[in-house]
């Protein structure tokens, strides 16, 4: 038998605060979930526009990572795989099929809107340098100047 794929690309916006949870083993698991936004033609040949809420769940160091950067309204993208799961609650049968995130990428700006991308907090600047002192060591006993690259 052929195995099968279950990969997802979603980009969309937070429709809430991500939660941070702990299962009883110890292990953290975010949830939130995304608004995404589409158009289509309708019958009557206007744009419409529609949005699908898409729940998704982010494990470990990842699930950590986005509950300390993300929050409602913010931009991002995730990739994934689809996941369902079916419990009993009061009696009834309940299920539901969410994204389990292997990857976010947090988009936009800050909560100060410069527009850069927020994917890791900011990195001290380096030490200014010359333009002649860009210098990458090769293996090689001598240094390659930057300058000499044709591209």
């Amino acid at each position: 038998m052929a195995r099968s794929f279950n990969q997802v690309v979603l980009m969309g916006n937070l429709t809430r605060d991500p939660e941070l949870r702990q299962t009883p083993s110890g292990q953290n698991v975010c949830s939130f979930s995304l608004a995404l936004n589409r158009s289509y033609k309708g019958a009557d040949g206007n744009w419409q526009e529609a949005t699908d809420y898409i729940d998704v769940v982010a494990w470990g160091p990842l699930g950590e990572r986005v509950a300390q950067y993300l929050s409602k309204g913010r931009p991002c993208l995730v990739s994934g795989r689809l996941q369902s799961r079916s419990w009993e609650q009061e009696g009834q049968k309940r299920s539901k099929v969410e994204v389990v995130a292997s990857d976010v990428t947090f988009l936009g700006g800050g909560p100060g809107g410069d527009g850069a991308q927020a994917s890791a907090p900011a990195a001290k600047p380096a030490a200014s340098k010359q333009k002649d002192d860009v210098v990458i060591e090769d293996a090689g006993e001598e240094p390659i100047n930057l300058d000499d690259i044709p591209f």
